[in-house]
């Protein structure tokens, strides 16, 4: 069951979606900083967007005046490959993006849940609203850190709670992590899902159907009604 809030993108290939995506998310933040002198852009890590922040990069914008920060993290240091602080710093934050203001969730805390307070202080100094936030999903239904699961996903779902960040251990994933909650997610103008490949397709397509927002915590993200959300899909 498709949501008025939710508008599709289709595209042939990942290229052709990384070109149209970057240059949306460039007009978003161009008419965010002509609009209120600055912007905010939420970003996910993982194989898919590579292509995506790599184009961005390159993108035309007054760069000094966006803040960027993560929809999620792997709780490693910020050289391992899995970090997804590495990610953004390898792809967007090079050429004209390596002016923009990056604000990391990794901190010296030992564990995820010592360090979420930590985080979201860190986090109070980019701009909410967000102007824009990009989010991943897994084939198990997963946005951000939202693991089906996992012992913190119902306090991480609840959207009466204030927006904050959650520490996150489940038995699917190699390293704990920390996330940006449901209420924190939502704290935006505007959401993108990014997905790439058929198995994610089918995965997208079971989310719209409906069901436990715990089985496939996306769902959370297709079945509001108070932020706009683009699927931005290629096989």
């Amino acid at each position: 069951m498709r949501s008025r809030w939710v508008h599709e993108h289709r595209f042939p290939d990942p290229v052709a979606l990384a070109h149209a995506l970057a240059g949306e998310v460039k007009v978003d933040l161009e008419e965010a900083v002509a609009a209120r002198g600055t912007a905010s852009l939420v970003l996910s890590g993982g194989r898919t967007p590579r292509r995506f922040l790599q184009q961005l990069s390159n993108e035309p914008l007054d760069w000094s005046r966006v803040w960027i920060t993560l929809a999620d993290e792997r709780w490693v240091d910020i050289a391992s490959e899995d970090s997804n602080e590495r990610l953004v710093r390898e792809t967007l934050l090079t050429g004209r993006a390596a002016a923009a203001r990056f604000v990391g969730l990794k901190n010296p805390a030992p564990v995820p849940e010592a360090g979420a307070e930590w985080a979201w202080r860190a986090l109070s100094r980019v701009p909410r609203p967000y102007d824009v936030v990009v989010l991943g999903m897994g084939e198990d239904g997963h946005t951000a850190s939202l693991l089906p699961g996992s012992l913190a996903l119902a306090r991480a779902l609840d959207v009466s709670a204030p927006p904050g960040t959650v520490g996150v251990h489940a038995v699917q994933v190699a390293h704990p992590r920390i996330t940006l909650n449901l209420a924190a997610l939502l704290d935006a103008r505007r959401v993108i899902l990014h997905i790439e490949g058929v198995s994610k397709w089918q995965a997208y397509q079971r989310a719209l159907e409906g069901g436990s927002v715990a089985e496939m915590p996306v769902r959370a993200i297709l079945q509001q009604k108070e932020v706009p959300v683009d699927v931005y899909w290629a096989p």
